[in-house]
């Protein structure tokens, strides 16, 4: 049996695996008609929950597209909620973005809405609720292929991560707001925002000075990392106490597509032995960097390609919980291979997320060199005894189409944010005052202290949120907006 026709045997007949993983026959390239949200029962380490879930008619969870084509489908709410859904990665019309009155309505319960959405030019995303549903596991991959990666000759596994709690996310953002859950109060970062100190800071930063005569990424001195202990964190919906196994073949390579969908938890990708190739951030292609660990922050994306041995064996892919014990992960595994039980909490700390990778991506494909249009600027703080995040910008961030913007962004909170903007891709040109050609996304982390700059067309008009994926942090105000002038 010669690979091709391995990785067919796969799709068709290991029912171990599940939806989100192995490989799909090529006319499921073509985007469901119908999209459900609904409500179904998971069990978590042996206790049940209520969770959402986003299905194509079959019940598979998410959907798969053929770059360059248009999705066109019906978002069905089977639920008794209301809801929306936001496409992640994708850059729709911006009436269809998936922010509720943003300009659209939430999805009442029993109601059915058309989309037509552009796929772009291929890769990783995903679609999750832009609601505090989300940390109920309302989302899902949104993988779009190109015709380069159906031809080629490798097993795709799809890894969704998620942290997961048994209260409700309202339960969870109260009690950040009490200040029970917080491991530590720290300073009162909001002084710092709109302070003459903290926008002199921030202009030191940018042109590569010292700021605050603090170090300038990646700080760990007084940070706080986790501000919520979940019940668990899950792979493919499991738990690393019962993990999921996807059969590959000796020798064989997979395309690792790996989506933080966690709500407030980042994580580093641990792929063993196995040294990985991480060729794509953000469904946008990289210039390839090889290495066993990989940050991902909320929000993000990594494409890793992994050789595997040609004997028999079984491999972990592990996700890192930034800054405790705890993990999660899949099993990769050749027919027969002997598989370990692996414990949930490892016996050190998960690495500190940092910007030591994003100072070594290059994007494979980089924006036209262009000088910008406009520049703005944005600093991001908070207050974490009151539970309080904000954005505040040097003024309005306002676009008009076919212009290149600019924004110096920095961090002058202790806590680390990864920043998404909706509707665009942007490229980080510099870290810390340091120009680079970085890589082409459309979320960043920000670590304490950090300042980047990053460089985006305007090319899709809108009222678009500039926010932080943390969902509490976003929840408690840390969003702003790019707006059109030429906006109809």
């Amino acid at each position: 049996m010669n690979r091709r026709q391995f990785l067919m045997s796969v799709a068709m007949g290991a029912t171990a695996i599940s939806a989100l993983s192995g490989v799909r026959p090529a006319n499921a390239a073509t985007p469901s008609k119908r999209l459900s949200v609904t409500k179904r029962t998971l069990d978590v380490n042996g206790r049940s929950a209520s969770v959402f879930g986003l299905t194509d008619p079959s019940g598979k969870p998410g959907l798969v597209a053929d770059a360059g084509s248009t999705i066109d489908l019906q978002l069905a709410n089977e639920t008794t909620d209301s809801t929306l859904i936001h496409w992640h990665g994708l850059t729709p019309p911006w009436k269809m973005d998936g922010v509720p009155d943003n300009p659209a309505a939430l999805l009442k319960p029993g109601e059915t809405r058309a989309y037509s959405l552009p796929a772009g030019e291929g890769g990783t995303q995903w679609m999750h609720a832009h609601t505090l549903q989300e940390q109920n596991l309302l989302a899902a991959p949104l993988i779009v292929r190109t015709a380069e990666d159906r031809a080629a000759d490798e097993q795709e596994v799809v890894i969704m991560l998620h942290d997961f709690s048994f209260k409700s996310p309202e339960e969870l953002l109260e009690g950040l707001k009490k200040g029970g859950m917080a491991p530590g109060m720290g300073m009162d970062h909001s002084k710092m925002m709109g302070s003459m100190p903290g926008m002199q800071a921030m202009h030191q930063m940018l042109s590569g000075g010292s700021g605050m005569d603090m170090p300038m990424s990646g700080m760990n001195m007084g940070m706080d990392v986790n501000d919520i202990e979940y019940d668990a964190y899950l792979s493919n919906d499991r738990t690393l106490n019962d993990p999921e196994v996807v059969t590959v073949e000796k020798g064989g390579r997979v395309r690792l597509r790996i989506i933080n969908g966690a709500t407030a938890t980042g994580f580093t990708i641990d792929t063993g032995p196995i040294t990985g190739d991480l060729i794509a951030v953000d469904g946008r292609p990289v210039v390839a960097i090889s290495g066993n660990r990989f940050p991902i922050s909320m929000g993000q994306r990594l494409d890793i390609r992994l050789q595997l041995p040609a004997g028999r064996g079984a491999y972990p892919v592990l996700a890192l919980r930034e800054g405790a014990a705890e993990r999660t992960g899949i099993i990769l595994a050749t027919t027969g291979a002997e598989i370990g039980k692996i414990s949930a909490s490892g016996l050190e700390a998960g690495p500190i997320l940092d910007l030591s990778l994003e100072q070594r991506l290059r994007a494979a494909s980089q924006l036209q060199k262009k000088e910008p249009d406009r520049k703005y600027s944005a600093m991001l703080g908070g207050d974490m005894a009151s539970y309080t995040w904000g954005i505040q910008t040097d003024r309005p961030i306002v676009a008009r189409k076919g212009e290149r913007v600019r924004l110096d962004l920095m961090n002058m909170s202790m806590m680390a944010h990864p920043v998404h903007l909706h509707g665009h891709h942007f490229q980080v040109i510099a870290i810390n005052g340091a120009r680079m050609s970085g890589a082409v996304r459309d979320t960043v982390l920000m670590p304490p202290m950090a300042a980047l700059t990053i460089d985006f067309d305007a090319d899709n008009p809108g009222h678009w949120p500039l926010h932080c994926h943390h969902l509490y942090h976003m929840a408690s105000g840390m969003m702003t907006f790019v707006t059109y002038e030429d906006l109809t």
